[in-house]
């Protein structure tokens, strides 16, 4: 199988403006995500996708691939399908612009799904969540699976409700978490063919409340496998995470070419 990684990068974030080349040890965040995705093992192809000429630009300065793409998109997903148009790849990896400090192993994790199962249309991760803060956080998105590791849900509400455990979030009290919630971490790979099909599907009721693209799979009845990863991710999504960010790579001596 052919199987590239696509990294939808836009300048204009309503929270942190021009992220994608926001500075984290002389390198521009959009380098950082390339970088990383580059050392994945699965990954046949690296390119950037991107409405803004300022992206575009940096990416070509490091020497990444990058195409320009229509400015008229609503998500990473209707960017990332535009390009897979023009290929023809088997497998396509959408990895999040703004996680700088990707592991490859968690994107090799997600290719590994079509690997062992044909039937599968796409594929994410999912990272045991172990306390309390998190599971309350409606940043954190939660998931809940079946016995085959399919989804079955994703909401940003406790996923979950454990009835006999609590009767609201503050009977749990911050501490460690005794059965098992999953929070969803936004790495997705696609079926080639599913993904030019996704792209054409309306928003879908529960997409729309939860503000989550992936339901509109769901909501239309296709299986998303979610493969379990003891690693987390850290997305920048404020100054304040790339101040993290930053601190982290000092603190731990980091390279954006591991």
């Amino acid at each position: 199988m052919k199987i590239a990684a696509v990294i939808p990068a836009r300048y204009h974030a309503t929270r942190l403006p021009g992220k994608p080349l926001a500075d984290i040890a002389g390198n521009p965040m959009i380098r950082w995500v390339y970088e990383r995705t580059r050392k994945a093992r699965s990954i046949d192809e690296v390119w950037v996708a991107t409405d803004d000429e300022r992206i575009h630009a940096a990416v070509k300065r490091f020497g990444g691939n990058c195409r320009m793409t229509s400015p008229e998109h609503q998500s990473g997903t209707d960017r990332l399908a535009e390009v897979v148009k023009k290929t023809q790849w088997d497998i396509v990896v959408n990895v999040q612009g703004d996680e700088p400090l990707i592991d490859p192993a968690m994107i090799d994790a997600v290719v590994t799904c079509f690997q062992e199962d044909a039937s599968i249309h796409m594929s994410t991760l999912k990272r045991r969540i172990r306390s309390a803060d998190e599971i309350a956080n409606p940043d954190v998105v939660k998931v809940v699976t079946n016995i085959h590791d399919n989804a079955l849900y994703f909401s940003r509400s406790p996923l979950p409700f454990f009835r006999d455990g609590w009767k609201n979030l503050s009977a749990v009290g911050g501490g460690s978490l005794l059965f098992p919630v999953f929070k969803h971490i936004g790495l997705y790979g696609y079926r080639r063919d599913f993904l030019l099909t996704f792209a054409e599907l309306k928003p879908t009721p529960l997409e729309k409340i939860e503000h989550l693209e992936q339901l509109r799979a769901l909501e239309n009845g296709y299986t998303i496998r979610v493969k379990t990863t003891e690693i987390d991710t850290v997305s920048v999504d404020s100054p304040e995470d790339l101040t993290r960010v930053r601190r982290l790579v000092e603190t731990n001596g980091l390279s954006c070419a591991l």
